[in-house]
């Protein structure tokens, strides 16, 4: 958890992009803000690297970020020496020239780096744009972020977190983040292991992919010690994907600032014919994008083989089929209406994932879960490939509340049952939810069932609603006393023709 004081301080260098350089697109401080984060992470590393070298005697390694010479800048055609582009020294410069090194040189150089263990994220660079328009405005954003202690990953991740939580908050570019915890419920539910193979084909911020390498770290440090551990984890265990360049950047800072370095993060339709992953992954966390229409020419013809269909929500449930190894588990957000859509589409992915692999858990939360940026209600799909059926009874469950007021301020209250909902779902081989009534908040449903209701899978279709006994008078109880009620009107209104005759009225 970051203090108090560390989110001021972002407050402050947040308000600084709005007022003092008049950038308000909260996807455009962002962004801004992890290409100025990663510059101090450049030269931090290489502080820290140059001290080693010292206190060993020797040399600095030739293809360090900042090694000693000059670098030729393609734009100006200049020859610009590498020690002015380093974050310790361009902080110390007056306004007007530390925004003339930051803009013609600094920026341009991170463009061109593309090795070691800053690739995840230097690659996404290319088409980097500096949109600080006032020196001074610069200034003052560079001595807030030079006040973080960025060497500390730990605080550093929840920085980040906090950042994208204020985009979030702001109400734009909200579809890009899911609430973090509701992705901790997931990864929680889940429970990755170091054997795993994990993917998020829509990757936004990272999110999923993030709090599963926390997940693993707090419960495999020990193991994680082992070289061959370790090195799965940090090159081969990690997979995201998306179309948006500002996102893979931001989502490659999220990694990075979680002390993961070397994740496969790429650009990629993972709907189209360019992704040919298949058997592959052993886990896929997430909530792919929703209402989008594609074309079936743009789409790959495996994935429509599945279900044919435009539906970027039924097609994104075909990859996972496609994506995951025999074996490998999902859990996914999804719309309501994948649960209960009438299309042949909609109905032909939900019998594959039924019968012919093993669907376990159908999760339905409230609307608000989403707001302030989306009303949208939605579930979460968990279920297992098995390519031979394996469906026996799935598990219902009826999120009333997450912990947060289901209005567009999402205040936090006390009402939770993501705590309930974690432990029922790992306790169902234990027979507990087995005695579940249909009018309790979650119970089990036999595949048959599900297959008679053509394979709806909303909560209401199984839950049972007990209904009130309302006892009601009898009917000539009840005419008697309409009676009685006429005739009193009826005496009122000849009082009321008494008092107008009267004399002097």
């Amino acid at each position: 958890m970051i203090t108090g004081q560390i989110k001021n301080q972002i407050d402050q260098i947040w308000n600084t992009f709005w007022e003092s350089a008049g950038i308000t697109n909260p996807m455009t401080v962002l962004e801004q803000m992890t290409y100025l984060f990663f510059i101090k992470m450049l030269d931090d590393a290489q502080i820290q690297r140059e001290a080693i070298s010292n206190s060993f005697g020797m040399d600095y390694a030739s293809d360090d970020t900042f090694a000693y010479g000059s670098w030729h800048n393609p734009e100006t055609g200049e020859d610009v020496p590498v020690d002015t582009l380093r974050w310790h020294v361009f902080k110390h410069y007056e306004p007007d020239a530390m925004y003339r090194t930051i803009q013609r040189n600094v920026f341009p150089y991170i463009k061109t780096l593309n090795r070691g263990e800053d690739s995840a994220y230097s690659r996404f660079m290319g088409n980097a744009n500096f949109l600080i328009a006032s020196p001074r405005a610069l200034v003052k954003i560079v001595d807030g972020i030079d006040t973080l202690e960025m060497n500390d990953r730990d605080t550093m991740g929840d920085v980040y977190e906090y950042i994208l939580g204020k985009m979030a908050a702001s109400g734009k570019n909200g579809q890009f983040r899911t609430p973090r915890h509701i992705i901790r419920m997931m990864v929680e539910l889940m429970r990755p292991t170091l054997d795993d193979m994990i993917c998020d084909p829509a990757m936004g911020s990272a999110g999923f992919i993030v709090e599963a390498a926390k997940y693993i770290k707090a419960h495999y440090g020990a193991e994680l010690m082992q070289r061959h551990h370790d090195e799965h984890f940090r090159n081969t265990m990690l997979h995201g994907f998306d179309t948006d360049q500002t996102m893979l950047r931001i989502g490659a800072m999220n990694l990075m600032l979680h002390d993961i370095n070397n994740p496969d993060v790429a650009f990629r339709d993972s709907l189209s014919t360019d992704n040919t992953d298949a058997d592959r992954y052993t886990l896929i966390l997430a909530n792919p994008p929703f209402a989008g229409n594609l074309d079936y020419e743009s789409v790959a013809k495996s994935l429509l083989a599945t279900a044919k269909t435009k539906k970027t929500e039924l097609l994104f449930l075909s990859l996972f089929l496609r994506s995951l190894a025999i074996g490998g588990r999902c859990a996914s957000i999804v719309p309501d209406g994948v649960l209960t859509g009438t299309s042949n589409a909609h109905k032909a992915i939900r019998q594959a994932i039924v019968d012919d692999n093993r669907l376990e858990a159908v999760i339905s939360m409230p609307s608000g879960v989403f707001k302030p940026y989306a009303g949208v209600s939605t579930a979460i799909l968990i279920f297992t490939k098995t390519g031979a059926g394996g469906t026996d009874k799935v598990w219902f469950y009826d999120m009333k509340a997450d912990g947060f007021s289901l209005d567009d301020k999402r205040n936090p209250v006390v009402d939770n049952d993501i705590p309930d909902i974690i432990a029922r779902f790992h306790a169902l081989d234990d027979g507990v939810e087995s005695g579940r009534a249909r009018t309790d908040q979650s119970f089990l449903v036999p595949v048959d069932e599900i297959r008679e209701h053509d394979y709806d899978l909303a909560f209401n279709t199984y839950k049972e609603t007990v209904r009130e006994v309302v006892e009601y008078e009898a009917p000539e109880v009840l005419i008697d006393r309409a009676a009685d009620l006429a005739a009193k009107i009826s005496r009122g209104i000849d009082d009321l023709r008494e008092l107008i005759r009267e004399p002097g009225r």
